[in-house]
């Protein structure tokens, strides 16, 4: 099995010869997998890209050097070659980039700001799902940061020292205020009709380019869906 070239429209916030930075739309999985053959954004980055991305990840994912949800919108790196791919991940190994989220919570955040330091691990009672586990789990810490409170949700901005897989949505609903609209680890019915998915939003990513060696930053807009949710929600 191999990934497949499909002409599917991207959002590119940024590219040269090296990287190419794109704005994953919600419901679009990152790469092929069972469940999910085609359609992804690696079908789309190969007709973009052709055959310059990197090889490293195998064939059902060039160019990918991580993730982020299907449902999660935002910033992603695509490596276009094997150098960039190297020192990309070991960036990210080392949790030396910048991560930041938008995301709405479900109830009213008490603080202003806070951090959550708790190793995640899979969960032992269901292998989809990831949990706080303090005996085989991985350092995992996120931070916080109220943005505006409304009647019943918090929008936040969520910082990364590390970037373990579902983080902010453990994370957060591990201390009773998971994101709204995730169905894993949140309430199974959502609250807003409509609404599929968590609200959560890759906002900005920052590292050292894998080739000129400076820092760079990239921004994915807020996404449409969650600044019309945010104008309607009731304060």
């Amino acid at each position: 099995m191999s990934a497949e070239a499909e002409n599917i429209p991207i959002d590119i916030l940024y590219e040269d010869e090296d990287i190419l930075i794109v704005n994953k739309p919600k419901q679009m999985v990152v790469h092929p997998a069972p469940g999910h053959p085609n359609g992804t954004l690696v079908n789309a980055v190969l007709y973009h890209c052709g055959d310059s991305l990197s090889g490293i990840n195998g064939v059902l994912r060039p160019g990918i050097v991580h993730r982020i949800d299907q449902d999660t919108t935002g910033s992603l790196i695509i490596c276009k070659n094997d150098n960039a791919h190297l020192k990309v991940a070991e960036q990210i190994a080392e949790h030396s980039l910048t991560r930041r989220y938008l995301g709405i919570v479900h109830g009213r955040l008490p603080k202003d700001e806070g951090v959550i330091d708790a190793p995640i691990g899979r969960n032992p009672k269901d292998r989809k799902m990831m949990a706080i586990n303090r005996i085989n789990g991985k350092e995992a810490i996120t931070h916080y940061k109220v943005l505006q409170r409304f009647k019943d949700y918090t929008y936040c901005e969520f910082r990364l020292e590390t970037g373990r897989t579902h983080q902010i949505r453990v994370h957060m609903a591990s201390i009773g205020h998971p994101i709204l609209g995730d169905p894993l680890y949140g309430p199974k019915k959502c609250p807003i009709k409509g609404l599929v998915g968590q609200t959560l939003h890759a906002w900005k990513i920052g590292f050292i380019h894998p080739i000129s060696g400076e820092y760079v930053e990239f921004e994915a807009p807020v996404p449409e869906y969650m600044s019309n949710l945010l104008k309607k929600l009731p304060e």
